[in-house]
């Protein structure tokens, strides 16, 4: 069972206080336009909120359990659906003319890409699917202060939240191992979900994310055939420095 699959019902509550982005979206779409494309929409978080603002987006993601989810919502907000188009596949099966003038990549959602030649092919597709003036937003964290922590098998706690089908308490726990020669990310999440009679069901649910650093990041996208335009520290544009916790890519595609 995939990561996605065991989290799905989970997600939009333990995310609710993930926002700080959506204004850069925001400002992004009204300089840009529409259509645009995003990838890993999973629930929808941005989709929904762009949407709302009267543009039209595109959203891919390769697990139905989680756009399964999206679409109810849209269910629930018909005056939006006209806006949303939900894509079950793989970015990099993906076959469409449509061209975009703003790609999104939000929220780590590169990070699922491990192998080097997977991470070019898919940034390649990204570049046949936007317009020649238009713009590639990747939304990284800085590996930095991750990279210089010491290493702990601790089980950390994280936060609580309602499952919003239950109503249920859910405690949220990681277990972490970094892999610094890979630069893979391990986590174990924990979800203890506390139900009506006062019994705890635990899931388990294991995931890897891979790191990039800022030249790294770089050098793949002009593989790619992309020019980075800006580097940011954060959502607000703050800039990219010692000790930001975001690396945010502003690139174009690179003109022959």
């Amino acid at each position: 069972m995939s990561f996605y699959v065991t989290i799905a019902r989970y997600y939009d509550a333990e995310h609710q206080d993930k926002t700080d982005d959506l204004l850069m979206y925001s400002e992004l779409a009204a300089q840009y336009g529409s259509p645009i494309f995003e990838v890993g929409a999973g629930t929808g978080r941005v989709m929904f909120h762009l949407a709302k603002a009267g543009y039209e987006v595109h959203g891919i993601d390769i697990e139905p359990a989680m756009l399964d989810r999206a679409r109810q919502q849209a269910n629930d907000a018909p005056a939006l659906k006209k806006y949303l188009t939900f894509i079950q596949n793989d970015v990099l099966k993906y076959k469409t003319d449509q061209k975009y003038p703003l790609v999104l990549v939000p929220y780590n959602g590169l990070m699922h890409f491990h192998e080097q030649q997977q991470q070019i092919n898919v940034l390649r597709r990204l570049r046949e699917l936007i317009t020649a003036d238009g713009l590639l937003v990747l939304d990284l964290p800085n590996p930095a202060d991750a990279f210089a922590a010491q290493d702990s098998d601790a089980m950390i706690f994280e936060k609580t939240f309602l499952e919003p089908d239950t109503g249920h308490l859910v405690m949220q726990y990681s277990i972490s191992n970094l892999d610094r020669t890979e630069q893979l990310l391990r986590i174990n999440w924990i979800y203890d979900e506390v139900g009506g009679d006062g019994t705890v069901k635990r899931t388990v649910a294991p995931v890897t994310f891979r790191y990039f650093f800022h030249s790294e990041i770089r050098l793949l996208l002009q593989v790619a055939g992309f020019t980075v335009e800006a580097v940011y520290g954060s959502p607000e544009l703050d800039p990219f420095e010692d000790g930001c916790e975001r690396m945010i890519v502003f690139a174009r595609p690179t003109q022959t």
